[in-house]
């Protein structure tokens, strides 16, 4: 089965939102983000690279253990497995040979959880994708974000306060630097991947996401890429984070899905050219770990919307974020638990 038919039954995968924020918990210096999203607490308090990097010299997730993740999300009913192998802090949670600042090389854990995460996925049957934030990446000079002034979860979309001024900025500098050697590593170092997942084009040319795709298809030619590669270029569309749409989007042909340029959110497109859909929602406020969200979705709440998305084809990817330590919080165990049982009560 090539992975479009897989994408129309998947219905259910597990989302992990993990990295150096997982330490802060969504505070600094005493001082909670004012903003829902945790993974964003580099951004929201501007803090210096240098200050991140101590995080890394610190970051030891003893209690990481890639089994019980996977063995969780199959447990509850999920079929596949997406993971953040690099958000917008510029961490990777691989080791990559192009850019130090990974788990592998700069923390004292030393291992690459990608790949041992991808090992569970293999061993216990769950298809892995990957998250990778392809445009922003606070750790490099020429990081995207630059063209954009409002809308964001911090102080600015990019660095501005180790990378000030927006007029000097070159992203095709951080592309060919970091960007396209890092998403080579993933595509050819972990087996088969189902899926990538992009996140914020912004600032990227049609020329560079359709180079990215190229990229993909060249090691990986049955990995489906996502909407928010941007600028038309895509198998799949990611719809709007916690986005339960009142019906299912249209069905579109490629070569006028990639002419549409106002749809459902900043970055996506609404249309699939292989009538595919997905939400990634989370199950409190947050995606990576803040101690304090305790806004939890109700299991009654995650199931309802399951059945909405599943009934009109979209499928539903819900995230999880483990705390410093490689723990999922036991709030978000118990709901996705609770949510299994409920929907294994429903169909006998």
């Amino acid at each position: 089965m090539n992975n479009i038919e897989w994408f129309r039954e998947a219905k259910y995968g597990m989302m992990v939102h993990f990295g150096l924020y997982s330490m802060l918990a969504g505070e600094y210096k005493g001082r909670r983000t004012p903003y829902d999203y945790g993974e964003w607490i580099q951004s929201a308090f501007a803090i210096p690279n240098r200050e991140m990097e101590q995080l890394a010299g610190a970051f030891n997730p003893v209690y990481f253990n890639a089994e019980e993740w996977v063995k969780l999300a199959k447990e509850c009913g999920m079929t596949y497995f997406v993971v953040t192998s690099k958000h917008h802090e510029g961490f990777a949670l691989f080791d990559s040979d192009c850019d130090a600042y990974n788990i592998k090389k700069a923390t004292p854990f030393g291992r690459d959880l990608i790949a041992e995460l991808a090992e569970a996925c293999y061993k216990h049957g769950l298809k892995l994708g990957l998250y990778y934030s392809q445009e922003l990446d606070w750790h490099h000079p020429h990081g995207g974000g630059y063209d954009k002034t409002t809308g964001c979860a911090g102080t600015a979309w990019y660095n501005n306060w180790d990378f000030p001024g927006a007029d000097n900025k070159d992203y095709s500098i951080c592309f060919n630097e970091k960007i396209k050697p890092q998403v080579k590593e993933i595509m050819t170092k972990y087996g088969d991947i189902c899926l990538i997942w992009f996140d914020t084009p912004g600032v990227m040319t049609k020329a560079q996401s359709q180079e990215l795709y190229d990229l993909v298809k060249q090691y990986q030619p049955n990995c489906l890429v996502n909407s928010r590669l941007g600028n038309g270029v895509y198998d799949y569309v990611s719809l709007g984070d916690n986005e339960i749409p009142a019906e299912r989007p249209a069905e579109i042909s490629k070569e006028r899905a990639g002419d549409m340029q106002s749809m459902n959110d900043l970055f996506g497109f609404k249309y699939s050219p292989y009538n595919l859909y997905e939400t990634a929602a989370t199950l409190n406020d947050t995606w990576g770990f803040k101690y304090y969200d305790h806004n939890w979705k109700t299991p009654e709440q995650i199931l309802a919307n399951k059945q909405k998305l599943n009934g009109m084809g979209v499928n539903y990817l819900l995230n999880v974020g483990p705390d410093a330590l490689g723990r999922i919080p036991s709030y978000s165990v118990d709901i996705l638990r609770r949510v299994r049982e409920l929907e294994t009560q429903l169909l006998r």
